[in-house]
């Protein structure tokens, strides 16, 4: 488990001293994926760094495992960073050395022996998928199979944790896609506990258990991705997970409601059967949905006229299907 308790990070420079981080307190349990997302400059690839004091805290405690790493010996860090894996944006591979010699350098470091470890890293070789690019250099690699190698010697060592700093922001769709399957399988096959730092919601949605958004230095919001996909409580979150839809719904006048989806039927004509059975009119503003498998998920902020009956017309339709709902202002 790792915990981080009241941590602050502090930048001294020329024009004043910069907070990068405020008084964070979060908890990752084992064996969960968990998303720390947030807007660029907002501190969350600070605090990742922060996880394994790559970047030391000005203040506060972080604890892996019952080691308030604070307070340890630089042997004794070295030796718990061994169970803390990271991967970058930028890949950082060695340009000189091939696949497997990549894979190998974190063995060679922790002294083992040769041979076992070209054994340990043509494994993890062949378990991210490139056994036939083993000999090949970065340079010969794509941006979805160097974050594959990179994948790859994070796990030499056996790490009880994955630390992944925006891993799939330099990476088309379907690649990011790929390697976040790819992290899902080795959280439940390996027991990895993964760390994830993005600032795309969809990232969060698509394989993380619980997130934390983090906004100019602090924590605005913490819970189960579900909770917050569908209610979120800050200004922040509602930004990141309805992108476009506030510039829209401000220009527009009407009684504004927004829809959650969180598994309803996609067969179901939901906005039709509203139309019909409550005899109003209803103005889509805007929507982000998506079929999973025959089941909707998203959300879609509606316009109907400013009138106070029509409301709980609208209201009772909703509840008695069981739509998630709330005013928008």
């Amino acid at each position: 488990m790792i915990e981080i308790q009241h941590l602050s990070k502090v930048f001294p420079s020329a024009a004043g001293d910069i907070t990068a981080l405020s008084d964070i307190n979060l908890t990752v349990a084992d064996g969960e994926i968990f998303g720390i997302i947030g807007l660029s400059g907002a501190g969350k690839s600070t605090l990742v760094r922060c996880m394994n004091l790559l970047e030391r805290p000005t203040e506060g405690r972080v604890i892996v495992d019952g080691n308030d790493l604070m307070t340890l010996s630089k042997k004794e860090l070295l030796k718990v960073r061994q169970s803390i894996g990271m991967i970058f944006q930028s890949f950082n591979l060695l340009e000189q050395r091939n696949v497997l010699a990549n894979v190998c350098y974190p063995l060679e470091i922790a002294g083992v022996p040769k041979e076992d470890a070209k054994k340990r890293a043509t494994e993890l070789i062949d378990m991210v998928g490139l056994s036939e690019r083993i000999r090949s250099y970065p340079s010969q690699l794509s941006g979805g199979q160097k974050q594959r190698v990179a994948i790859a010697r994070a796990l030499a060592t056996n790490p009880k944790y994955l630390l992944c700093d925006e891993a799939t922001s330099a990476l088309d769709p379907n690649t990011t896609a790929s390697i976040l399957e790819l992290l899902r399988d080795i959280n439940r096959t390996m027991g990895v506990t993964i760390v994830v730092i993005t600032h795309e919601m969809k990232v969060i949605d698509r394989i993380c258990d619980r997130v934390a958004v983090i906004d100019q230095s602090k924590i605005a919001e913490i819970g189960n991705v579900s909770e917050v996909f569908t209610a979120p409580k800050s200004a922040i979150a509602r930004e990141l997970i309805l992108p476009g839809a506030t510039s829209v719904t401000a220009q527009t006048n009407g009684h504004k409601i927004r829809l959650v989806f969180n598994g309803e039927d996609s067969g179901k004509p939901l906005v039709s059967s509203l139309i019909l059975e409550c005899q109003i009119p209803v103005n889509i503003l805007f929507a982000d949905t998506k079929d999973i498998e025959g089941r909707s998920y998203g959300h879609m902020v509606i316009q109907i006229p400013d009138d106070a009956r029509m409301r709980e017309r609208v209201e009772a339709f909703l509840d008695a299907n069981r739509i998630v709902h709330s005013e928008e202002v």
